[in-house]
C-alpha cells in the first residue's frame, strides 16, 4: 500500500502512485524531463536530490516510485532494458566463487547472459527444474547466493511456487529473485510470497504497446534497495526519461489490457487443445497443467502466453508461423499486438545444444487484445 497517497488497490495505484500532479503547472500527466544536468544552488546545494539524469530523474524517479508501489516492495529501479536489469542484480548479489540456481527453460537471453558474461565471472551456475522444490532443494550448495525463477517461465510456461522455494532459498543463504515478465504485477505480486527481489523486462505488459525497451529491479530489502542503486548508477545503463514516460503511459491501462490478454488467451488454448494438428498445449489455466493448482493459489489470472506443439514437427510449426496474417511474426510480446514466434529459431537459439533446448515443433503466442473471433480464424487457416 502507498501510505503517503491513501492509495491501495492496483488499478488506483497504476494511476497515480508516484505520479501527483505538476506542482508548478498543475500537469496531470508527469512531464518528461529530458535533460542532463540540474542547475545547483552553490556547491552541493540540489533540489529534489537532482544533479545529473544517470543519477536520476524526475521523470524515471516517477516510474520508479510507480512500480514499487505495484509490486508491494520498497524501492524500484527502472533501466535501459530487462538485461541491464538483471546484469545489475547478478553483479550486485554475487562474487567470484559464488553459485547460482537457474530454471531448466529460462528466457535465451538470460541464459546467454550468465553463461557467457556471468560465468567469466568466476560465478558457478547450475540447471534446476524449478516447479520442482525437491530440485530446487537438489540444486542447492553452500556457495549458493541466489535461485532465479521465472513464473510464468519463457516458453514452456512453467510454474514456480514462488513461497517454497523462497523458504528453500533462504534457509541455504540465499536469494530469490523471481523474473514477473510474463505475469505482471497484475496478475502476481512475488515479493509477498517471500521473493527478495522481482526483475521486469518492461517493453513487455507493463509498456504494453510495443514502442519501448526497459527493464526494473523491485525489492523491499532496503540494504538490498542501496546496494542495486549503487549498482544502477555505477554501471550506468538506467531508463531515459522518454523511455520511462512511456512505461508509465502503459502502466495506467495495465490492469484493464491483463483483463482482456488472460479473456483472449482462454479462448485461444480452448480453440488449440481441440485441433487435432496441435501435439501438447502449454498454459497454466489449463487443469492438466502442472502447476495450474500453484497458479490459481498465487496468481489472479493465467496470463497472455500460450505455447503449443505442432504435430509434424519442426518445420510444420515454422510453417505456421509463416502463415498468419494477424498474429505478426516477430519476438517479443505482452503488446496490444498479436505475435506469433518460433522459439527454437529466434528467442531460444541461444539455448541450442543446451539443457534449456526448447522442443523444435514449439510455437509461441502472445495474445493481444484484438477480437478474439479474429484471432482464433487466424489460427484455424494457419493450422490448416
Amino acid at each position: 500500500m502507498n501510505e503517503q497517497q491513501g492509495l491501495s488497490r492496483f488499478e488506483t495505484l497504476a494511476i497515480h502512485a508516484g505520479q501527483e500532479p505538476d506542482a508548478v503547472t498543475g500537469a496531470v500527466v508527469p512531464p518528461i524531463h529530458q535533460v542532463s544536468t540540474y542547475k545547483q544552488d552553490g556547491v552541493g546545494g540540489l533540489r529534489g536530490g537532482y544533479e545529473y539524469s544517470r543519477s536520476a530523474n524526475p521523470t524515471r524517479t516517477a516510474l520508479e516510485e510507480n512500480l514499487a508501489a505495484l509490486e508491494g516492495g520498497r524501492r524500484g529501479l527502472a533501466f535501459a532494458s530487462g538485461l541491464a536489469a538483471e546484469d545489475c542484480l547478478l553483479r550486485t548479489v554475487l562474487r567470484p566463487g559464488d553459485h547460482l540456481v537457474i530454471p531448466n527453460d529460462a528466457y535465451g537471453g538470460t541464459f546467454r547472459l550468465i553463461s557467457k558474461v556471468v560465468e567469466r565471472w568466476g560465478v558457478e551456475w547450475s540447471v534446476a527444474d524449478t516447479s520442482d522444490p525437491a530440485a530446487v532443494r537438489d540444486a542447492l550448495r553452500p556457495t549458493t547466493r541466489l535461485v532465479w525463477v521465472e513464473t510464468p517461465s519463457n516458453p514452456l510456461l512453467g510454474i514456480t511456487d514462488i513461497a517454497a522455494v523462497a523458504d528453500l532459498a533462504r534457509s541455504a543463504g540465499a536469494r530469490l529473485v523471481v523474473d514477473n515478465t510474463f505475469a505482471s504485477p497484475y496478475l502476481q505480486q512475488p515479493l509477498a510470497l517471500g521473493a527478495d527481489a522481482v526483475v521486469h523486462s518492461t517493453t513487455k505488459y507493463l509498456g504494453g504497446h510495443s514502442d519501448v525497451v526497459g527493464g526494473a529491479l523491485v525489492t523491499s530489502d532496503a540494504g538490498l534497495a542501496d546496494e542495486l542503486a549503487f549498482h544502477q548508477n555505477a554501471l550506468g545503463a538506467v531508463g531515459g526519461p522518454f523511455d520511462s514516460w512511456l512505461v508509465l503511459r502503459g502502466i495506467k491501462t495495465l490492469a484493464v489490457r491483463m483483463d482482456r490478454h488472460n479473456a483472449n488467451a482462454a479462448r485461444v488454448v480452448e480453440a488449440l487443445t481441440a485441433h487435432p494438428k496441435v501435439v501438447q498445449v502449454y498454459y497454466p489455466g489449463l487443469e492438466t497443467h502442472p502447476g495450474h493448482e500453484t497458479a490459481a493459489k498465487q496468481m489472479r489470472g493465467f496470463g497472455g502466453m500460450v505455447s503449443f506443439r505442432v504435430a509434424g514437427g519442426e518445420e510444420a510449426a515454422v510453417a505456421v508461423c509463416d502463415r498468419t496474417r494477424l498474429f505478426t511474426l516477430g519476438e517479443s510480446l505482452g503488446g496490444v499486438e498479436s505475435l506469433i514466434e518460433h522459439p527454437g529459431r529466434m528467442t531460444h537459439a541461444s539455448v541450442a545444444g543446451s539443457a534449456l533446448e526448447v522442443p523444435a515443433d514449439l510455437v509461441r503466442l502472445s495474445v493481444g487484445i484484438e477480437a478474439v473471433e479474429d484471432l482464433l480464424a487466424d489460427l484455424a487457416q494457419a493450422l490448416g
